[in-house]
């Protein structure tokens, strides 16, 4: 029993792993590193900034999926994001779950 139990954590453990991968990997594919980093803001926000001001609301995942697919300005500067109707819903889900999951 203790070994089912071990196998069945270290499942969940790379689970996450590999959606921790896939989410970083579809923000590089999609472009958005080349104005966004995970801690340290480059002409967008930091991911881990966004992760902190969205800290605890509900409602975050889908306020940034609107956010990210039709862009916008005014929240974290003067400075445009443009929009990404190019990327899919699953991919934008598993980049925003990536992103809200982050840490300081």
């Amino acid at each position: 029993m203790k070994f089912a139990a071990a196998v069945f954590a270290a499942g969940v453990c790379a689970a996450r792993v590999v959606h921790a991968d896939a989410g970083e990997d579809l923000l590089k594919n999609a472009g958005c590193t080349a104005c966004h980093a995970i801690d340290k803001k480059l002409v967008g926000p930091a991911y881990i900034e966004v992760a902190t001001k969205y800290k605890g609301d509900a409602g975050a995942a889908a306020k940034l999926m609107e956010k990210v697919r039709k862009g916008g300005s005014g929240v974290w500067g003067q400075v445009p994001m443009p929009p990404n109707p190019q990327v899919s819903d699953a991919d934008l889900k598993t980049m925003i779950s990536f992103i809200l999951a982050l840490k300081k």
